[in-house]
């Protein structure tokens, strides 16, 4: 049945008594295909029949339905013309496991990080409204959106417009760690709340059996249900808000999803629409641990430790003894190796929900007061908190340790993902510095180092398994292998790139930033000095080391390759290739320079 679907107008002309099926053949289909080639599992089984709902009441892409994070949106590409290319899902030159606006016209915006749609949403909206357009726009979030601060900014500012809007907020209390904060417990307190739909449904029934007067006061059976609903529960933050608020619904039981959906469209003003779901659904194993296959990889031929479950046990063994320590993420426990950290050592851990910006702030007052925070975050989420990290922290010469988890390329994750940035970002710091290790050893000492060190201090490293090394020649912040006159100066993993380059010589900062002027004289004398970084090129340690080199007097030839414009998803050793970062691409630069 999947198959014969290319467009949602086929999945409308389905009877619905197929509807059951057909999501029973998408759960099939998404879990054989993330279990081959990875991606996010738990959380796109518990949209599937909010998906068709969707879709059968919304005309996409006329109507635009907006994901938050989008890593939820595989229903929504099987039902927009993508079931034959689904098996390329996350491959190179295959499906984003995004949506991505080049894909399909049924995907409004490139997204990847969490709390956007509603801002999205609204301003698209708004713009149709002034266009005259009768369009419908629809924002899909997840409740763990909520403990991000930007949707409250645009809910604020939608209970005041006249838009078509309606916002989904699908609740299955999770967003990749479990939930945490007052939102949290209080969209619990109304999911609990059967006693007002049973006493609704009363109010109703003893409306209409009055003799003679039942019609006309039927007609304000909408006003009973109000104040019947104010009288027992009180209204809901989105109402005082200004929205419509309906809900909650069963998130699988499409009858009732497209009721509450169709009444949302019947609404004046913006609506939420509150869709209670499991997280999972359909694959017992993803049920029982939904964070555990919130996002799922493929087979893995590499063995050893990973930088993650290294820095994990290191912080947890400095922390024993060091009661100053504490450690803060944001719905990353997990991700960043924090679960054994937050068992050990609960008072001292901190889980701020999906808030990244708040993180670093709160770990501001918490270094201010004496205490040695250590924020744990991945590379692309730490864009999310530039001003705090600036303003907050840096500006108020704080000591703290942000560890900087997934940098580089991060292969199929993609566009939204990759870890290109942080090192740019992290040279407009005054006073900041950033350590790149490679081993496990390194990445041990740099955290103890760091902790130690009256500084703001990020110690980034990759997703992959660590590796050890054994230099010719180490200076503390940098370190050489072999000779030559020809030099490969690199940082981070491309240092097994390089290492890989037969006569030449490699130098290789430990310390990335501020670059140590040792490292500058160690290359003066050489004739070719090639910077290869696995980040941006604009603000990155690369320009920063050529200028060194120029202020110098370096008159020999430098050539700086790194990362130019937006890399797309593909694997490791792809992305590597395409960005002249891999040992051909050093041979060839030196060759040819």
């Amino acid at each position: 049945m999947l198959s014969k679907i290319n467009s949602p107008a086929d999945l409308r002309q389905l009877p619905r008594k197929q509807l059951p099926q057909l999501a029973s053949e998408i759960r099939r289909t998404i879990i054989s295909t993330v279990e081959q080639n990875g991606g996010h599992m738990a959380s796109n089984l518990g949209v599937v029949e909010l998906t068709l709902a969707l879709h059968l009441t919304f005309d996409s892409p006329r109507d635009a339905l907006i994901w938050d994070v989008s890593h939820q949106s595989y229903t929504h590409k099987l039902l927009t013309g993508r079931y034959a290319q689904f098996s390329t899902l996350r491959q190179s030159g295959g499906l984003s496991g995004f949506t991505n606006r080049g894909e399909s016209e049924h995907d409004y915006f490139t997204v990847g990080h969490s709390s956007s749609s509603v801002s999205q949403a609204l301003g698209l909206a708004e713009a149709r409204h002034l266009q005259g357009c009768d369009d419908y726009t629809v924002a899909v979030l997840g409740d763990g959106a909520l403990t991000g601060g930007p949707v409250y900014e645009a809910l604020n500012n939608a209970g005041r417009s006249q838009a078509k809007l309606i916002v989904v907020l699908n609740d299955n209390e999770m967003s990749i760690s479990r939930n945490v904060g007052g939102l949290s417990r209080y969209l619990a307190k109304v999911r609990a709340l059967p006693r007002y739909r049973r006493s609704k449904r009363r109010v109703e029934r003893i409306l209409r059996r009055i003799p003679g007067v039942g019609d006309g006061l039927a007609k304000q059976v909408a006003k009973l249900k109000e104040l019947v609903k104010r009288v027992l529960t009180g209204t809901t933050i989105f109402e005082q808000l200004g929205l419509a608020y309906i809900g909650p619904v069963d998130g699988h039981d499409i009858s009732r999803l497209r009721a509450a959906l169709e009444s949302a469209k019947l609404s004046p003003r913006p609506a939420l629409v509150h869709v209670h779901s499991t997280k999972g659904k359909g694959y017992p194993n993803a049920e029982a641990a939904p964070d555990e296959y919130h996002g799922v990889s493929p087979a893995c031929a590499e063995s050893g430790q990973s930088y993650t479950d290294i820095f994990g046990e290191a912080l947890c063994g400095i922390a024993d003894g060091n009661s100053q320590v504490c450690a803060v993420t944001a719905a990353m426990a997990l991700g960043t190796g924090l679960s054994d950290f937050s068992q050990q050592y609960p008072a001292r851990f901190f889980d701020v929900g999906i808030a990244e910006a708040h993180a670093m702030t709160f770990a501001a007052g918490l270094a201010r007061q004496g205490m040695r925070p250590v924020v744990a975050l991945y590379s692309t989420f730490m864009q999310r908190a530039f001003d705090q990290l600036h303003h907050d922290v840096a500006l108020q010469s704080l000591p703290m340790v942000v560890a900087v988890d997934r940098a580089g390329f991060v292969g199929a994750d993609g566009t939204t993902h990759h870890g290109l940035y942080d090192v740019a970002m992290c040279a407009a710091l005054p006073g900041a510095q950033v350590y790149a290790p490679v081993a496990a050893d390194e990445l041990r000492s740099m955290l103890q180092n760091a902790l130690q060190d009256d500084k703001l201090t990020f110690v980034r490293y990759a997703r992959d398994c660590a590796a050890q090394l054994s230099p010719d020649e180490s200076h503390g912040t940098f370190d050489v292998h072999g000779s030559g006159d020809c030099t490969i100066v690199t940082y981070g993993r491309l240092i097994h790139e390089a290492l890989q380059v037969p006569g030449v010589r490699v130098l290789r900062l430990r310390r990335v930033l501020p670059i140590d002027p040792a490292a500058v004289q160690a290359v003066l004398n050489c004739r070719r000095v090639c910077f290869f970084e696995e980040g941006i090129r604009t603000g990155g340690a690369g320009e920063r080391f050529g200028a060194m080199l120029a202020q110098a007097g370096y008159t020999g030839e430098f050539k700086l390759n790194a990362v130019e414009g937006f890399a797309r998803h593909a694997s490791l050793a792809e992305l590597l290739a395409e960005h002249k970062l891999d040992r051909a691409a050093m041979r060839e630069a030196l060759q040819l320079f």
